[in-house]
């Protein structure tokens, strides 16, 4: 279907290219070519469709490299590739930013290389969480006091993305969503701490990947994240548990890596079962197969202090037990030479 800014024709199974002949000054806000048989690459006339905010070419037969480029676009909210033949590193090139992004979706291509640290210093629109009444991408930006007559024609955006284990389709898009999925990729190295600035994800699927290292506790300053999955991949050290502060969490799932320690409790994490912790030999806690010793639990902040306080205490109390040890050891020292003294001038 072609109207107006809109082009949306999923499940045709056309196959060819995506055409190349975008151009100066197209007015384009939304193309959808899912589920289809496309081949070769992402045109890059595409770059002269400056009002796009939508790009869906998920399940086709794309064999490219990433689009750095379209990074160039300023309104470019939703970005799918999934299930194509994507290949090479997240690497930045140009100014490019993806400043506007909210939602992308890279899972089940053929990505290497490290996860894209500069890409995540930069996305800006990951990093602001959103409050505002609830509207949804593709709807008219009306705002109070505003004239509905200035508005772009209504759409409603669509997506499918693995949520939560499933594949889910959301019939329309929330503008506060914000998601990253780059699962099924070949992706290495360690997940950055920086990843963490990402404050306004809901779902982050990094699973069935390559990737080492421990996780970042940064990750517990995405407090809405609803969705976590790094399961499949190496990963080594503890859970850290600071996610348990992660009070909008429903999903987790970390199981085959090379985990160790105790899990997180309270709060979301006592609505996990052992299945999000398969495969990790080393874990511990109350519902695993492994309980955790006295000995392997750390000591959380308010036990720190305690303990802390605690040893404040003990120290302070042996210094004074010193301090009158050595008082009373004086007196005592200072009597019996009172005495022998006392003595002689009496001889």
């Amino acid at each position: 279907m072609i109207q107006g800014s809109l082009l949306s024709v999923p499940s045709n199974y056309f196959d060819g290219s995506i055409s190349p002949t975008w151009r100066n000054g197209c007015n384009l806000r939304f193309i959808s070519l899912n589920h289809n048989r496309l081949q070769g690459q992402v045109p890059h006339s595409l770059a002269n469709c400056s009002m796009l905010e939508f790009i869906d070419f998920g399940e086709n037969q794309l064999n490219d490299s990433f689009p750095s480029w379209l990074g160039n676009l300023p309104e470019l909210r939703v970005l799918i590739l999934r299930s194509n033949g994507f290949y090479g590193a997240l690497r930045k090139f140009g100014t490019g930013k993806f400043s506007a992004l909210q939602i992308i979706d890279l899972s089940q291509n053929k990505f290497t290389g490290d996860l894209p640290t500069a890409y995540f210093e930069m996305w800006d629109a990951m990093k602001i969480i959103k409050t505002s009444y609830m509207t949804y991408m593709g709807e008219s930006d009306i705002y109070p006091g505003s004239f509905p007559f200035f508005a772009y024609e209504n759409y409603d955006y669509s997506i499918i993305m693995n949520n939560k284990g499933l594949r889910l389709e959301y019939l329309k898009i929330p503008s506060t969503l914000a998601a990253m999925d780059f699962s099924y990729n070949r992706f290495e190295g360690t997940i950055p701490n920086v990843i963490g600035n990402l404050i306004a994800l809901h779902l982050l699927n990094l699973s069935n990947n390559m990737l080492t290292g421990h996780i970042p506790s940064s990750l517990a300053k995405m407090k809405e994240l609803e969705c976590l999955d790094l399961s499949n991949n190496r990963l080594s050290g503890q859970v850290p548990l600071q996610l348990s502060e992660l009070t909008s969490l429903s999903s987790f799932n970390v199981s085959w890596n090379h985990l160790s320690g105790p899990v997180p409790q309270g709060k979301q994490f006592d609505t996990f079962d052992s299945s999000s912790y398969t495969g990790n030999s080393g874990l511990c806690g109350a519902f695993l197969e492994n309980k955790c010793g006295l000995e392997t639990f750390p000591l959380t902040p308010s036990t720190v202090t305690k303990d802390e306080d605690s040893r404040f205490g003990s120290s302070f109390k042996f210094n004074w037990m010193i301090v009158l040890i050595g008082y009373i050891g004086g007196l005592i020292v200072g009597v019996v030479a009172g005495n022998e003294v006392t003595k002689r001038k009496h001889d």
